[in-house]
């Protein structure tokens, strides 16, 4: 649930910035659901792990569009439960994560609560650095080259 401030607003004179701090935090708990780990698990494959427990895998949904990889929850709360404390937080949700040029989704799994994607860099050959020889001097001669001048 998201407070307006702007009745607080009238009634101030120079608490403006208090009400945008407020608003600020409650943006970034917002924003900050579900929590997420990044980890590199090798030079071009990464990994994405989102806890999401008590979601099943027909109430999320992954998509990549445009380097955009967006992972969207919706809870399917049939039957109505009284909850004596409620903990775990069951709110629909939409993250999105910006992935680099080159960077592919490989998969997704659920794992122990947690939503595992999986991601590899794969640049093409063309796309590498490679030497070039120039009149007539091999890429191999090039390093020896390099290595007189040092």
């Amino acid at each position: 649930m998201r407070y307006d401030w702007t009745p607080l607003w009238r009634s101030t004179i120079g608490f403006d910035r208090l009400f945008d701090v407020l608003d600020e935090v409650q943006r970034t708990a917002e924003e900050s659901y579900p929590p997420y780990n990044i980890e590199r698990l090798e030079e071009n494959r990464f990994q994405i792990s989102v806890a999401l427990a008590g979601f099943t895998p027909d109430e999320v949904a992954l998509m990549v569009e445009q380097n955009v990889l967006t992972l969207e929850g919706r809870k399917n709360e049939k039957e109505e439960k009284t909850f004596l404390h409620r903990g775990i937080s069951a709110r629909n949700f939409k993250r999105q994560f910006t992935l680099a040029d080159h960077v592919e989704v490989k998969g997704a799994r659920f794992e122990n609560g947690l939503l595992v994607i999986e991601l590899q860099r794969e640049i093409s050959e063309a796309m590498k650095p490679r030497r070039i020889a120039i009149n007539g001097i091999a890429p191999s001669n090039v390093s020896q080259i390099e290595a007189k001048a040092a």
